[in-house]
């Protein structure tokens, strides 16, 4: 601790007296310098223990001489009597007590270098100290990082070395690691943190927050600025989760490469292989979603799902992340980030992989989130058709059904529509309409009246279902 004004006064052997500015006794002294010099700020740079005999000093300049030694940033005045003054001059005095700068009064008795030598003891101390804590910190952290605590044991380590929290971000601005639930609920906004170290304030809290050398960030909170010991012992932590974390993304390329592997011996048939590979595969059957989207934000999908294993598998597989799980659960994480185009499909693997892919590709033409293998084969048939002429085709045949609608004496074509989705089963596609069966039996016949077709001909169904599936 660095020895203040109050503590040096209180030594016995130097007899120092308190005359003026007592409240700021408790200012630091960063060191001693004597000057007989009436403006001594050009050789000084603050939090010094200026030593006078005031030799050059009269009443005139007092007031301009305590003011030049605030403007210094000096921690305080020491006052030498017996010589040139007999006691510390009341003027002085006053006008030290009203800017508030701290005068001791140093008895003849006691030679400057007395006072130099304690604040030079204190100093060498301090600094000892510091380095015997910088050291100690280095050492708890380095063996933290190498042990099995890891990112989240530095981060905790960390804390308790500064008295305060420390919060770690990935890249993408998310928690990592918090060394408490007071630091994970501080909701600081590190994705705008360039290379460097930001100083913020939250609630009563200093925060500082510094990037780390690959990637990600680090805040550090504290209720009182860290003093240099303490961001020599930050600077140790950031270089130690530094390389922490460009371990752990090795580590995560090395597995993303694994599982891309085992998605292949899958697609091959061979999963007993697979099984051996990965054991914590999720139970089969399996639904398997294939994920169109930029790179980066199939990386952090990805990301987010290695905390499923056991439940959900993922693999890169060219420009597509792939999905297994034991049911459509994984599509809800999807759906969150609504930055993909995905296709889902079930089945035997090497088949709804191949599907998957397929329906993937027609979602980002299509541009719409989500789309099953089986609707789009659905309405494959298409995809193999002018669409000015499959339009014709639509107009002309569900002319009289859309004609009766648009006189507003029914629904035909909704209805019309449901009942084929349902394949013709009265009560389902009823439910599915939210009317009787009995009228929805009314408007297909209805619709089979104006159509002129018979709707129990497989052939008709197929070219309603068709002209349904076109769009204006």
């Amino acid at each position: 601790m660095a020895l203040t004004l109050r503590t040096l006064a209180a030594e016995p052997a130097l007899a120092l007296r308190v005359v003026a500015g007592e409240a700021g006794l408790d200012r630091p002294i960063g060191w001693v310098h004597p000057t007989e010099l009436t403006d001594p700020q050009s050789f000084l740079e603050g939090g010094e223990l200026l030593l006078t005999t005031g030799l050059t000093l009269y009443s005139a300049t007092y007031a301009a001489y305590v003011r030049r030694l605030v403007d210094a940033d000096v921690a305080g005045l020491g006052f030498g009597v017996g010589l040139s003054h007999a006691k510390v001059p009341d003027a002085l005095v006053a006008v030290a007590d009203e800017v508030g700068l701290p005068v001791l009064e140093v008895p003849r008795k006691t030679p400057f270098i007395a006072i130099t030598r304690a604040v030079s003891r204190s100093v060498a101390a301090d600094e000892y100290a510091a380095t015997v804590r910088i050291g100690r910190a280095q050492q708890e952290l380095t063996r933290t990082a190498v042990g099995r605590g890891g990112a989240g044991g530095v981060v905790r380590r960390l804390a308790r070395l500064i008295d305060g929290w420390v919060v770690l971000y990935d890249s993408a601005g998310r928690v990592r690691e918090a060394s408490s639930a007071k630091a994970r609920s501080a909701e600081l906004d590190v994705t705008g943190l360039r290379a460097g170290t930001r100083v913020v304030s939250h609630g009563d809290d200093e925060v500082v927050l510094q990037t780390l050398h690959t990637r990600g960030a680090l805040a550090v909170g504290t209720a009182e600025p860290l003093d240099s010991t303490g961001q020599h012992i930050v600077n140790t932590a950031v270089s130690l989760l530094s390389l922490a974390l460009e371990q752990d993304r090795a580590q995560r390329v090395s597995l993303s490469q694994l599982h891309t592997g085992v998605l292949e011996l899958l697609a091959a048939g061979h999963h007993e292989l697979a099984h051996e590979v990965v054991p914590d595969l999720p139970p089969e059957p399996w639904t398997v979603l294939a994920v169109a989207g930029s790179k980066a934000a199939r990386n952090t999908l990805y990301e987010r799902l290695e905390t499923l294993a056991g439940q959900v598998f993922a693999a890169h597989r060219g420009d597509k992340l792939i999905v297994l799980a034991e049911n459509d659960a994984v599509r809800e994480i999807v759906a969150e980030t609504g930055e993909f185009h995905s296709g889902l499909s079930t089945g035997e693997f090497p088949v709804a992989l191949r599907q998957a892919e397929e329906a993937a590709e027609a979602a980002r033409t299509q541009r719409v989130p989500m789309l099953r293998y089986a609707d789009h084969a659905g309405a494959g048939l298409l995809g193999l058709v002018d669409h000015q002429a499959a339009q014709a085709f639509s107009d002309q045949l569900l002319a009289p059904v859309r004609e009766f609608d648009r006189a507003g004496r029914g629904d035909l074509e909704l209805s019309l529509r449901c009942w084929l989705e349902h394949h013709g089963h009265w009560d389902l596609a009823a439910t599915k309409l939210g009317v009787h069966r009995h009228t929805l039996r009314n408007r297909v016949t209805k619709a089979a009246e104006l159509l002129g077709r018979d709707l129990d001909a497989p052939g008709v169904r197929a070219e309603l279902w068709f002209a349904l599936q076109v769009r204006s």
